[in-house]
């Protein structure tokens, strides 16, 4: 496990050090747009995931614009979602600050919340509000915090709201994880008070594991509220295995 970890560790840097080669190179070929940025990010991401020895899966059908939104297990979130397809995403301020990665982020147009200011928080709704109308998904975790898959938190509906008033469509996706030996997949979950570095020393480490990514149909919903509470559900039925039913109810109700 040892030799795994320092050669993943090797590899993962080495992937790195292209990433941002291949960003250089790119910022000499003219405008570095949103999709431009995406673009280059899923390129970054695959080589990363490559190194990690993690390969996913994908059910559904991959929006191309509009709102995504997902539940979130981890910072590895990030990385699978924009192998998966490009799009730019919603994160907490923390990850600004992060060496290395929070510069990936930067560069590929990740937008900065923090959630303890009201302030930050309507300046990126209406930041998501301009992205809305590029052809490049919006992706934010509406949990607004990781957590372990044991339970899906209730949604913050703040960032819905650009979606609801222009009518953009929101889809809904699922990620889990699968580790080959049958270790459970709160094992690579980071949350509460668990270390970056110790989580990616742990996470090199484990020998392989799959990801599972399953897309929603896009929709469009009336108000912010209840796209929170239906993409929740969504959701919820999506990492259970189980069809998801809209609730017309809800729908006509609002």
């Amino acid at each position: 496990m040892m030799l795994r970890r320092f050669r993943r560790a090797v590899t993962l840097a080495l992937a790195l050090a292209l990433c941002f080669f291949r960003l250089l190179l790119i910022r000499l070929r003219g405008p570095f747009t949103l999709e431009r940025r995406a673009l280059w990010m899923q390129s970054s991401a695959r080589l990363i995931i490559s190194s990690l020895g993690i390969r996913y899966r994908i059910a559904g059908e991959p929006p191309s614009s509009g709102l995504l939104v997902a539940n979130h297990l981890s910072y590895l979130d990030i990385v699978i979602f924009a192998a998966v397809l490009p799009c730019c995403f919603v994160a907490k301020a923390e990850i600004d600050s992060w060496p290395v990665f929070g510069m990936l982020a930067r560069a590929g147009g990740t937008l900065f919340v923090d959630r303890s200011s009201r302030v930050s928080a309507e300046q990126v709704t209406e930041q998501v509000a301009k992205r809305l109308r590029e052809p490049v998904p919006v992706l934010f975790f509406p949990e607004g915090t990781s957590t372990d898959g044991t339970q899906l938190l209730r949604f913050h509906s703040r960032l819905f709201n650009p979606a609801a008033v222009s009518g953009a469509q929101v889809t809904a996706a699922s990620i889990s994880y699968i580790i080959e030996d049958g270790t459970p997949e709160r094992e690579l979950c980071w949350f509460g008070n668990a270390l970056f570095l110790p989580h990616v020393w742990k996470a090199l480490g484990i020998e392989g594991f799959n990801v599972d990514v399953r897309f929603g149909l896009p929709r469009v919903y009336p108000d912010r509220r209840v796209a929170a509470d239906q993409t929740h559900a969504e959701i919820a039925a999506m990492r259970a295995g189980e069809s998801y039913v809209e609730d017309e109810e809800l729908m006509q109700e609002s």
